[in-house]
This record gives C-alpha cells, sequence and structure tokens, in this order.
C-alpha cells in the first residue's frame, strides 16, 4: 500500500505541477508580485525606515519571504477546488489508486511551486544588496523553518480548498495572511508602534519567524523567538491537517 501511494502521489504531482507550468498568470502572482513589493519597499520606502546599522533590504527581506509563501499557497486552495469542483475526485475514486494520493499531490506541489518562488525571491534580493555571512547550518535552518511554515500553511489551504462554496471563497483566505506581516516587526520594529498593535505584533505568528530567520542570516543568537516559530509552525500544521483530514473524509465519504 505504501508503494503504491508514493507511486500514485508522484504521478499525480506531475500533473498538477504541469498545470501550474501552464499557467501564467500563477507564476507572475505568486513569484513576480513579491520582487515588485521588494523593489518598492526597498527603493521608495527604505530611506525613511530606521533599521540602525542594517541595511534595509537585508531587514525586510524575511518578511517578503513569508509574504511570497502567503501568496502561493492562495492558489493551492484554488487548485484544489477546481479539482473538486470538475469531479476529477470522484474519477480517480474509481480507479486503483490510493486515494490520498490526489490531496498529497496538491500538498507536495505547493512546496516545489513556493520553492521556485522562494529562489526567485532570493536571488532578486542578493541582487539588490542583500547579503550574509551566515553558515551552512544557518541556512539549513532558515530553509527548514519556511519549509515547514509553507507545509503548515498549505494545510490551512487544503480546508477552504474542499469545502468552499465559489473560486473566490477559495482563496480569499490568504488575504489575511498576506497582510498580516504587515502588523509585525516585518517592515519596521515594533518599537515604533502604539500600544495595542506593538502587542499584538509582538505576540503574533509572523514576528516571531520574521526575528528567527533574520538573526540567523545575521549570525545573531536567535534566543527564545526560535522556539515561539517552531510552536507557532508546528501548532497551525497540526490543527490544519487535522481539519483539511475531515473535510477530505466528508468530501470523499
Amino acid at each position: 500500500m505504501t508503494a503504491y501511494f508514493f507511486h500514485d502521489t508522484v504521478a499525480l504531482t506531475g500533473r498538477t505541477l504541469r498545470h501550474v507550468t501552464r499557467s501564467a498568470d500563477t507564476i507572475i502572482t505568486t513569484a513576480l508580485t513579491p520582487v515588485a513589493m521588494m523593489l518598492m519597499f526597498v527603493y521608495v520606502f527604505g530611506g525613511a525606515i530606521d533599521t540602525g546599522s542594517v541595511p534595509y533590504v537585508n531587514y525586510m527581506l524575511p518578511g517578503i519571504l513569508l509574504m511570497t509563501i502567503a501568496s502561493g499557497i492562495s492558489y493551492t486552495a484554488y487548485r484544489l477546488f477546481t479539482d473538486v469542483q470538475s469531479g476529477i475526485f470522484e474519477r480517480f475514486q474509481s480507479m486503483p489508486i490510493a486515494r490520498s494520493g490526489v490531496l498529497w499531490a496538491h500538498v507536495v506541489t505547493s512546496l516545489v511551486a513556493n520553492l521556485i518562488s522562494l529562489v526567485l525571491v532570493m536571488g532578486v534580493a542578493l541582487l539588490m544588496g542583500f547579503r550574509s555571512g551566515a553558515g551552512v547550518s544557518a541556512w539549513l535552518a532558515v530553509a527548514g523553518i519556511l519549509l515547514l511554515f509553507t507545509l503548515a500553511l498549505t494545510w490551512l489551504a487544503v480546508i477552504p480548498g474542499l469545502s468552499a462554496s465559489s473560486v473566490e471563497g477559495a482563496g480569499a483566505f490568504a488575504y489575511p495572511l498576506i497582510f498580516l506581516p504587515f502588523v509585525s516587526s516585518a517592515f519596521v520594529p515594533t518599537k515604533t508602534m502604539p500600544g495595542p498593535v506593538r502587542w499584538f505584533a509582538e505576540h503574533q505568528p509572523v514576528t516571531s519567524i520574521v526575528n528567527t530567520i533574520r538573526d540567523l542570516f545575521a549570525e545573531q543568537p536567535v534566543g527564545d523567538d526560535i522556539w515561539a516559530a517552531l510552536a507557532w509552525c508546528v501548532g497551525i500544521l497540526v490543527v490544519a491537517y487535522g481539519f483539511a483530514m475531515a473535510a477530505y473524509r466528508r468530501k470523499i465519504a
């Protein structure tokens, strides 16, 4: 059964990846939009924001990376919703393949597509002057956190993808996630914010994740932020996975 599951998931992942490469608007939205936002923040707003001795492109890059992921997973929900509405789930259920392979194919596709977008954003950031003296272990830690965050949000995207009643509803859930970095330490220090906003910014998941990635890039001690970041990512992943599988069982029942 395990062998069939992996074989079927790989085959179905190839199918969903082909859909991604054939959709120009997906590539533009998930890759080029974050790049455009990074250019705007650095060259338009960067000079007005005091980040001390840290170049602004270094300061805000972690937030842009999280926004890239949030933008990308909205298309995971959209692709899943499209498959549900087209009846492809029912057709696959009549075939001798692993039922969960269809769902996992969308999850793996989300990870691959977001990885491509993140690499593109990182490449542009390097051209804009981003530099890091971090070692291999720090870069691997950053990659692991981004992968865990992507996986958590992907399973969160599965829920509206399976249960939304319209295509707009399937993708709309990602809007708050895209704008959440604006009320965090992603683009400005939280100490500049008024009391209630500052409290929210300092206790929401994006801030701990951004601070951890920023410290890893800067070769600084990560402190307690890394534990808060991991707790948020794992907590979101566990809860989202539970609700997503419940929605999936209802859908195929």
